[in-house]
């Protein structure tokens, strides 16, 4: 077998997480994808894998050779688009992993616009408001929002949002209008268990900053149940214009304190660490660019 078909079989295995699935993806025998692993660990003479009960894992070596590899198979197959006069169109699967409200509200509603500009290209959308590892699984782009803990990331900022104070004028009639950050501890808040929410809000106006921990009876770890905590009337929230952009625009929920400003909330691309960016990643990191050019216009 020759050095790329050994990249793709090793690829497939470890995103497919066993010989036998990487077998039934690549329509061969288990044997032959367990004896192609071994001739490949041989050749590099380094550990790729780990073996368990519990499964497969890739050891230092194995995660930067699935890097390098899915790079170069990645590399090979645009340069046959290339060569064969397809290189204008893309092709295959492109995996991309969003938090499920941003996607649903501002990229989903669109994307029939990216698919019908490259109809060879398939994308398989991961929705999850957590912070999983691209690499394993098998990640192109990741659309990742607020402040990048890990510097050792590749990214590049594709957009920017204002954070507000939002509540429903049902939850404001009970409960009464807060005018200034510091009457906010007397309400109830519905807490953001996520990087870039929980208790402490810091406000700023002009060159006077004003923190408030807040308190609440309810607290979500996801997005939509933020969202659906607000419309049920259940208390104020710190959130971004994008989570609320429907409900903004109808009057379903009101902004607060408007003269006092938060601090922005960033978008970015992120692609799995030491892989260039494939040139349908790169295609849909500028599709989603335009979008938030467009909706910030």
């Amino acid at each position: 077998m020759d050095r790329l078909s050994a990249m793709e079989t090793f690829v497939s295995v470890l995103e497919a997480g066993s010989f036998s699935a990487a077998a039934r993806r690549l329509n061969l025998g288990q044997p032959a994808v367990s004896k192609t692993i071994a001739q490949l660990e041989e050749r590099l003479g380094v550990r790729l894998l780990l073996r368990s009960t519990r499964g497969l894992t890739p050891t230092e070596a194995g995660t930067a050779f699935y890097e390098r590899a899915k790079r170069a198979i990645e590399e090979a197959h645009e340069a046959d688009l290339a060569a064969r006069g397809a290189g204008s169109g893309l092709h295959g699967t492109l995996r991309v992993c969003a938090a499920v409200t941003f996607a649903r509200l501002h990229v989903l509603p669109y994307l029939g616009k990216f698919l019908e500009a490259h109809p060879g290209l398939n994308i398989d959308i991961v929705l999850d408001d957590r912070t999983i590892n691209l690499v394993e699984e098998g990640i192109d782009v990741a659309l990742r929002m607020g402040a990048l803990t890990d510097s050792n990331l590749t990214a590049r900022k594709i957009g920017e949002c204002q954070r507000l104070i939002l509540a429903t004028p049902s939850y404001l009639e009970a409960h009464g209008i807060p005018s200034n950050p510091g009457e906010l501890a007397q309400h109830q808040a519905v807490i953001f268990a996520q990087a870039g929410g929980g208790e402490h809000w810091a406000f700023k106006q002009g060159s006077s900053v004003q923190s408030v921990t807040v308190s609440g009876r309810v607290r979500v770890s996801a997005a939509e149940g933020m969202r659906a905590a607000v419309l049920a009337h259940l208390g104020i929230a710190m959130t971004s214009r994008w989570m609320f952009a429907p409900e903004l625009a109808s009057g379903e929920v009101l902004p607060l304190l408007e003269q006092w400003q938060l601090a922005p909330l960033d978008l970015w691309a992120v692609f799995p660490t030491g892989r260039l960016a494939s040139a349908k990643a790169r295609a849909f990191v500028d599709f989603v660019e335009g979008l938030m050019r467009q909706e910030n216009s």
